[in-house]
């Protein structure tokens, strides 16, 4: 499996501080974007850092250049994250610009990302074995990319899902967290997969797309699955049932593994 990279988690639109601006035009970012903190650009290139307490008990006009850090750890696009992790954790950093080789800003990276992209690290596994299971069962070479999908697009396979991993699944999507979902592609429909907890979570928080493994094939026939679902009335994520009161079966057998007894809860 291909290594992590920082290209792929980095975020690209970056909000910045210019070295000609002042205290309160920091202060004024900090206020529009909840952002701590900001690359202090010079034209194109990034020359410093300057955060909330570089700018504590100083006059609003005190000119950026004279209290932004000056002292800067970048990362590189083709840097590995585990790499980042390490110089974050040795630095004592959230985030690090990331810029070329003639110090433009790429883009930034943060703790959170790195924490992203261990979670998404199983899924590929997921993919492949799906991928080799389409191949051997129908004689087929599905491909596989990984992009967005609509989420009302989706078809689901999942008849219900459980309210404490949903709950669990939208504080993910609220700090993008979450780990990508598995999506078949057929032509003039879309099937999910795996993530149906997340696909929910999204519709209730008005989140249009979802970033998804997506295995596309091109031949048009009907799956196991997807004849399931059909027998089963499943369409879109809203026949989805959500079990309100239904413990999810790992938990329950925690819980009977644990020996707590007089638990007079029926099973489902």
């Amino acid at each position: 499996m291909e290594r992590e990279l920082v290209r792929d988690y980095m975020t690209k639109a970056v909000d910045t501080i210019s070295i000609e601006g002042v205290a309160s035009d920091v202060i004024a970012a900090i206020k529009h974007t909840t952002h701590d903190g900001f690359p202090v650009m010079d034209g194109d290139e990034v020359v410093g850092y300057i955060s909330a307490r570089d700018i504590l008990f100083v006059p609003p006009n005190t000119p950026v250049r004279e209290v932004f850090s000056k002292h800067l750890v970048v990362a590189e696009p083709d840097m590995a994250i585990s790499d980042v992790a390490r110089v974050m954790i040795r630095s004592d950093l959230q985030k690090l610009p990331v810029v070329d080789e003639k110090n433009r800003l790429l883009g930034i990276i943060s703790n959170t990302d790195v924490v992203r992209s261990q979670i998404e690290h199983v899924s590929p596994e997921k993919v492949y074995k799906l991928m080799n299971t389409l191949h051997r069962l129908h004689d087929i070479t599905p491909k596989m990319k990984k992009g967005a999908v609509p989420v009302r697009s989706l078809h689901p396979t999942q008849s219900r899902i459980y309210m404490d991993e949903l709950e669990g699944r939208m504080y993910e999507l609220k700090r993008g967290l979450a780990e990508p979902i598995i999506a078949i592609k057929l032509p003039g429909r879309t099937l999910l997969v795996d993530g149906h907890h997340r696909a929910v979570a999204a519709q209730r928080l008005g989140i249009k797309v979802l970033e998804a493994y997506i295995i596309t094939i091109a031949e048009d026939f009907e799956l196991g699955l997807e004849r399931t679902a059909r027998q089963l009335n499943l369409d879109k994520i809203a026949d989805i049932k959500v079990m309100d009161y239904a413990r999810h079966p790992l938990i329950a057998g925690t819980h009977r593994i644990g020996g707590r007894e007089g638990m007079d809860q029926k099973e489902t």
